[in-house]
This record gives structure tokens, C-alpha cells and sequence, in this order.
């Protein structure tokens, strides 16, 4: 006899997932899946389109992370139409996407943390649901969630002025960006009223940081103890080894910190990743190839750049990133809940590049767009806020989008979530009489560590299948079909 335990949905993430845990007949956990059970074909139904569509079309994919999939795509068509990749764009281009990113980043990094992850640190995992949440840290932590909710506002702020509007914006086109800044919206954004401004911004963000140091040292065996597996990790860098979360080159280290993936172009990312297809899942499953499934999965997101870079080009977070490393004497760390400090240490990098890139004089030029000799394939790939993201397009002799591949950040982590959520479970339920919500709760927050968007990552492979059970009033199955 066993048991099966589901959770669903997922709670404090973005999209619909849930989890199913079996239970063997000595009441240890025998098996723990993380199913996403919504699809939004998205590599499908772009094809056709006119290729100048896709910054506009694929960022629909997300309300939360727009902004990633806008600039991803974009960045593969800068290819298309001979802008290069990267550093090939207009100094006002390439820099007026960059704080469009950083503010993404800023942003997205301060909902995560404040708004979905905070509850379970504040007021602790096993608290009553009815205030587990953002409404429970407002009414006990009011300075910590103002805070939170100001941070976002202000990256959303920066958004709306890059990109045309805080939501899916038109900012990036092909070869470049269709705006700059006026002095008036600088001004606004470097030096505004307190505490809209750039210094307020990076004050917070070191405070965020110093809190989850603060809470770590009260805290250590929790978190240290929580989920930890080694793992290979993956992300781009700059080619000088610098933390780069809008281009670079791809890296992958292992569990002791030695170069999978050597500093590698992401034009030819197909030659290093594989992606697998399950059936209990709409998601894929990549890996590196010359490691094989077993062997090739790999962590992306805040952890592992931080696993993967050499340094942080900016002063405060490298210091952080500094005491970061020193934690694991250098090598990579592989503990899951260390994903919110890396989180925090990038939020503070952001508010930095936001300030430095503002005091920038291209931001206010009007040289904005580059073409050259157009081709009809290019690959964008960027550091989402949640992990490496990859845009594919391949177009026709009529600019139409024949393919599309899209590989996002919650789908490279797909694997290791799987993983996370088996070893929390087992840690959590196995041998247990009685299943408590609590214990369902621990299983989130291995997920939640992540910060999935399960509505990005819903893309399959070739077809998938129609699935019909047709179940009597009894209970018991009387047919099925599985195309």
C-alpha cells in the first residue's frame, strides 16, 4: 500500500504548478515529482509572424519578467538584422537596455524577497497560513514591506522609462531601442524625492542584505540544513570573468568549482545543451551534453552566477560577494535556501549599475539604432532574474519566424527543483504519522528558493499528449485514453 500527498497549487509563484509525493507502506517517501500542468505554446504560435514581432509577442508570456523575454528576443534579432551581439549596438542602445534590465532585476529581486519569500523567514514556516504572507509582514515588519513595496516601484519606474510603460513595453526593436532619457526623467530617477532615488535604492538594498546576514547567523542550522545536493551551475559572465547579467559568454562550473563550459559563445548554445522531454511534465529537462542526463543538470539564477563569476564590477556587492565566497572557502555553494543571500547581494549590484549607468551622458544621445547584413538566424541569450534565458529564431526569405526555441530560466532549474523537492520531503515526511501543513509548507519553500515562473517554462517539444480518464460514480476507472 502507499500514499500519495499532493500540493496544489504551488502558492507564492508565479503560474500553476503542483507536487505529488508517494508514500511507501513504511510511510518513507519512495518517489516526488514537481508537475506544471499549464502549456502556453508560445514557440508555436510566433511562427509566422514577422520577426520585428517578437520582443512585443514573447514577453507576453509574463506579467512578472516581461522585460527579460523583450530584451532576450531582442538581442537574437540584433543578430538577424547585423547588429551583432551584445556590444555590436549604439552606446545609447546597448546602455538604455541595460538600465532597462538592471531595473527588471531591482525590480523583480525585491517582489521575490519581500513579497513571496519573506513570510516563510519572518514569520517562520510553520506559522498559521492566514498570515503567512505579504499582508502578515505589513502588519508585523510595516518598515521591512514598505520598503519592499518602494523598491519594486521604483524598478517598475525605471522600466516605464526605458520601455515605454511599466508592462509589456516597446522599448527594444532590432539593432537597438526606439527612446532615450530626457534630462528630466535622469534627473527623476538618479535624484528624485526621497526615497525615489538612486541612493535610497542601493541604502535599502544594502540593509536587505545585512538583514538576511543578521537572520543567517540566528538562523544557521535551518538554512544550512534545509536542501543542499552539489550541483553543476550555469549562467554567462563577462569575458573578463565579471558578473555580466545582460551579455557575455556561457560558463558552467561543477560541485567543486571547475569549468564545465569554458567561456563558450551562446550563438552555438545547441552544440552544449541538450533538453530532455518526460511525460508527467510540461516542462523540459536540459542538461549539458558532454556530461550526459544523469550527470548534466545544472542550477541557474542567483546562486549560480554567483558560483560562476569571478567578481561583481561594482564596489558594496563585491564586498558582499567577497564574504559570500569566503562562507564556502571559495567553492561553489550548493545550499538551496543560500539562494535568497545571492538574491539580495544582486539586488544591491543592480541599485548600483542603476546609479552608475544614470550619471552615464550616452543615456541622453539620440544615436539609437545599428543594421547591417541581415541573416536569417540569431540567438539572444540574458540573466533573467530568475536564471539564463535563451531566445532562438530562425526566419524566412519573407522575415517570417519559422522557429522558435525557447529555453527560460524556471526550465534550465527543473531538475535541481525536482531534487530540492525530494530531499525536503524526505527530510520533512518520511516515517511521519501524520502529514501537516507545515510540512507542505517546507516543500514550497525548497520550490519558492527558486523563484519559478511556472507560466514562462511551459513549453514542450513535438506533441503533446491528450490524456482522458473516465471515472464511474463508484470511483473506479472505466476507461482511458492516452493519445
Amino acid at each position: 500500500m502507499t500514499k500519495k500527498i499532493t500540493i496544489e497549487p504551488v502558492t507564492r509563484v508565479e503560474g500553476h504548478g503542483k507536487v505529488t509525493i508517494k508514500l511507501d507502506k513504511d510511510k518513507n517517501v519512495a518517489q516526488t515529482r514537481l508537475h506544471i500542468v499549464e502549456f502556453r505554446g508560445f514557440e508555436r504560435f510566433v511562427q509566422g509572424r514577422p520577426y520585428w514581432e517578437a520582443p512585443v509577442l514573447v514577453q507576453r508570456l509574463c506579467g512578472i519578467c516581461p522585460v527579460s523575454h523583450h530584451l532576450a528576443a531582442a538581442k537574437a534579432l540584433d543578430v538577424i538584422v547585423g547588429a551583432g551581439t551584445g556590444d555590436g549596438l549604439t552606446p545609447t542602445g546597448e546602455k538604455m537596455r541595460r538600465l532597462m534590465h538592471y531595473g527588471q532585476i531591482f525590480q523583480s529581486h525585491a517582489l521575490h524577497f519581500f513579497h513571496l519569500a519573506s513570510p516563510d523567514f519572518l514569520l517562520g514556516y510553520d506559522a498559521d497560513p492566514a498570515i503567512r504572507n505579504v499582508v502578515g509582514v505589513a502588519l508585523n515588519y510595516p518598515e521591512l514591506a514598505t520598503q519592499g513595496v518602494m523598491m519594486r516601484k521604483y524598478g517598475q519606474e525605471i522600466i516605464s522609462h526605458t520601455a515605454g510603460k511599466k508592462i509589456h513595453g516597446t522599448g527594444a526593436i532590432p539593432g537597438g531601442i526606439n527612446k532615450n532619457l530626457t534630462t528630466e526623467e535622469r534627473d527623476l530617477l538618479l535624484k528624485g524625492d526621497d526615497p525615489l532615488n538612486a541612493d535610497k535604492m542601493i541604502e535599502w538594498a544594502q540593509g536587505a542584505v545585512d538583514f538576511f546576514k543578521d537572520y543567517y547567523l540566528k538562523n544557521r542550522d535551518f538554512i544550512d540544513n534545509f536542501a543542499y545536493f552539489p550541483s553543476n551551475h550555469f549562467s554567462i559572465v563577462r569575458k573578463d570573468g565579471a558578473m555580466d547579467l545582460y551579455h557575455g559568454v556561457m560558463r558552467a562550473v561543477d560541485a567543486e568549482g571547475n569549468k564545465v563550459l569554458n567561456d563558450v559563445d551562446y550563438q552555438e548554445y545547441y552544440k552544449y545543451i541538450e533538453e530532455e522531454v518526460r511525460d508527467w511534465s510540461y516542462m523540459k529537462f536540459p542538461y549539458i551534453k558532454e556530461l550526459g542526463k544523469d550527470k548534466g543538470w545544472y542550477r541557474v539564477g542567483p546562486l549560480a552566477r554567483l558560483n560562476c563569476c569571478d567578481f561583481i564590477p561594482t564596489p558594496k556587492a563585491q564586498k558582499e560577494f567577497e564574504a559570500f565566497r569566503a562562507h564556502t572557502n571559495g567553492k561553489p555553494n550548493n545550499y538551496c535556501l543560500h539562494t535568497h543571500w545571492a538574491r539580495l547581494i544582486e539586488l544591491l549590484h543592480a541599485g548600483e549599475m542603476i546609479k552608475e549607468l544614470l550619471q552615464d551622458p550616452d543615456l541622453l544621445k539620440d544615436d539609437l539604432v545599428v543594421k547591417g547584413q541581415k541573416t536569417n538566424e540569431g540567438v539572444g541569450l540574458i540573466e533573467a532574474p530568475r536564471g539564463t534565458l535563451f531566445h532562438h529564431y530562425k526566419i524566412n526569405e519573407d522575415d517570417q519566424i519559422t522557429m522558435a526555441n525557447l529555453i527560460v530560466s524556471t526550465t534550465n532549474n527543473n531538475e535541481p527543483m525536482n531534487r530540492s523537492v525530494n530531499f525536503v520531503a524526505k527530510k520533512m515526511m518520511s516515517g511521519q504519522e501524520v502529514i501537516t501543513e507545515p510540512m507542505k509548507n517546507a516543500v514550497e519553500i525548497a520550490i519558492r528558493a527558486y523563484d519559478p515562473c511556472l507560466s514562462c517554462a511551459t513549453h514542450a517539444l513535438g506533441k503533446m499528449p491528450l490524456d482522458i480518464q473516465l471515472v464511474g460514480a463508484d470511483g473506479k476507472e472505466i476507461d482511458h485514453y492516452r493519445s
